[in-house]
């Protein structure tokens, strides 16, 4: 649906509704998703729940009585198609937030939504994105406008790496573990990556040199043979599924025995099923405190926001579209915040973010993991939960008839509380 597509549709509800006035002087904001790029595969249910939540508050009186008008655009994960589209939004449309994605693409419009004062929150959780001030040791700016949901990429691949470390004494193993970050060399997969093999040689990990592979699916089987060759433990994959599907089945074909570790984008219940046996045993953070087959207080909420482009309430969701909806309730109660305190605009809207501690949006219990964000501090968590994928059979079918089976499963197998170390703050 189109800018003016969306701001029409709010005017005509408006006219249909008590406070038609307040109802027609809608809010605007950008939404980019990737619905066709280089990270579909987990950009569609992120952004489909992202955009499932904008249609449930608009459906449930808006944002203190005013509609968002939503311009959700596929920009296929191009950083110069991102460039422009802010300019649009900002220009002519005077859009007041923003709900990003890349890491790419965030990091190069850093500089204008600080400039102009834009809240923008992502589906990038680069570590380089949490200093607001620009005043930690290795921050590389100040981001007093960039926010996300979840712990950082670089505080889940450091979690991750806690977890191998205990894990390698558990299983009695003998000498240094080997440790190893594989991936593309890009902003995204790239962003954790000198927090995570810090960390590693911390905690006693040889740490390798790193293996490339691209963004997008292909032949991995040289990458496998020199992961094979390598002597690895621990390997890191910093791709989203679809290429590291690729991996794990190449991997699997060439008999290589390592303790992956997936990215936040990096597994997910629909690679688990096109990935099959060779995703078995994947490691990966989660940002939620619940998945869809759990049912805490909260999920009720979640199964109401999916009916919207579900009606039949029958879709099963993948982790990153419950994590979309987290990410536009925060948006959405930050708003709220500033709606009540001086009017919906960019600083306000940041401030938003800032008023509680220990946050989850009314109706989330149990399922948004509590946040909190500072003006020192864009960290939310630094608290990671752990799960390993579990796939035991053939992976024909329908991903909610096999998580029904039991042929997918998905377990929570650890809580890690990092330290909220000061000079781990920016990267």
């Amino acid at each position: 649906m189109s800018f003016r597509t969306n701001l029409l549709a709010a005017a005509a509800v408006a006219l249909l509704l008590p406070g038609a006035a307040a109802m027609a002087q809608s809010i605007p904001i950008g939404h980019l998703n990737d619905f066709s790029g280089g990270t579909a595969d987990v950009g569609t249910p992120y952004g489909q729940g992202v955009d499932d939540t904008i249609a449930w508050i608009n459906k449930n009186g808006g944002v203190a009585g005013r509609q968002i008008a939503a311009d959700a655009v596929d920009y296929s994960y191009q950083v110069p198609r991102a460039v422009a589209l802010y300019k649009k939004w900002t220009g002519s449309e005077k859009v007041v937030a923003i709900m990003g994605w890349g890491t790419a693409d965030t990091e190069a419009l850093t500089s204008f939504v600080t400039k102009d004062q834009i809240p923008f929150l992502s589906g990038s959780y680069a570590g380089s994105l949490t200093d607001p001030t620009g005043k930690a040791p290795k921050a590389e700016r100040a981001t007093p406008y960039n926010f996300f949901y979840g712990p950082s990429y670089s505080d889940s691949a450091r979690a991750m790496v806690q977890w191998a470390a205990e894990d390698w004494k558990k299983k009695g193993g003998q000498g240094k573990p080997k440790y190893v970050h594989m991936g593309a060399n890009h902003p995204y997969p790239n962003a954790p990556k000198a927090a995570a093999e810090e960390y590693a040689k911390e905690l006693g990990f040889e740490v390798l040199e790193p293996i490339q592979f691209a963004l997008a699916p292909g032949d991995y089987t040289a990458q496998c043979l020199t992961l094979k060759q390598s002597g690895a433990n621990y390997a890191y994959l910093g791709n989203t599924g679809g290429s590291n599907v690729s991996v794990l089945k190449a991997c699997e074909t060439a008999g290589v025995k390592v303790q992956f570790f997936g990215n936040v984008w990096g597994m997910d219940e629909n690679a688990m099923k096109t990935a099959g046996t060779a995703a078995n045993g994947v490691v990966f953070p989660v940002r939620t405190a619940s998945v869809w087959t759990d049912d805490p207080p909260g999920m009720k909420l979640f199964r109401d926001i999916s009916k919207i482009s579900d009606p039949s309430g029958k879709a099963y969701r993948t982790v990153h579209y419950i994590s979309g909806v987290c990410s536009m309730l925060y948006m959405k109660e930050a708003m709220d915040w500033a709606a009540a305190n001086g009017g919906i605009a960019g600083p306000k809207i940041r401030d938003g973010f800032y008023a509680h501690k220990d946050w989850v949006p009314k109706g989330t219990e149990g399922v948004c993991k509590p946040s909190t964000w500072t003006p020192e501090d864009h960290r939310p968590t630094t608290q990671v939960e752990l799960y390993q994928a579990s796939v035991t059979g053939p992976t024909d079918g329908e991903v909610a008839d096999l998580i029904q089976k039991g042929t997918l499963k998905l377990s929570k197998i650890a809580t890690i509380d990092l330290p909220r170390k000061k000079e781990w703050l920016g990267y």
